[in-house]
């Protein structure tokens, strides 16, 4: 399974961006995909993850800004982040794993650098 994400940049603050992640190979189903970040110096934290039927998990920090969905016919997930803050500033990395447990593959990861 490869994942490649795309979508970061720099953006102010307040500003949006949206991040897409696109599956392929050998996707068992079914699954779960999902969006964690590092910021410098920090632990690689959960941002954001989505079933196979729709069910959404988020981390605290980005509830009622940022929104996971995903296209199961396209082996796609997205992450609309609005409303974005300096502290959102890192690498994101897309992931898909089994419905319980930790994520499986990774994708490379895509720089969001929240500046003025």
């Amino acid at each position: 399974v490869q994942l490649q994400a795309s979508g970061g940049g720099l953006v102010q603050p307040g500003g949006s961006l949206r991040l897409s992640c696109v599956a392929s190979g050998s996707i068992f189903i079914p699954n779960a995909m999902g969006w964690y970040r590092q910021a410098p110096g920090k632990q690689r934290e959960l941002v954001a993850r989505i079933t196979n039927d729709g069910t959404t998990n988020y981390a605290d920090s980005v509830k009622g800004r940022f929104t996971i969905s995903r296209d199961n016919a396209k082996n796609t997930v997205y992450l609309q982040m609005n409303s974005l803050k300096p502290e959102d500033t890192a690498v994101y990395y897309c992931n898909l794993g089994p419905l319980y447990g930790r994520p499986i593959y990774w994708g490379q990861g895509t720089l969001v650098t929240v500046s003025s």
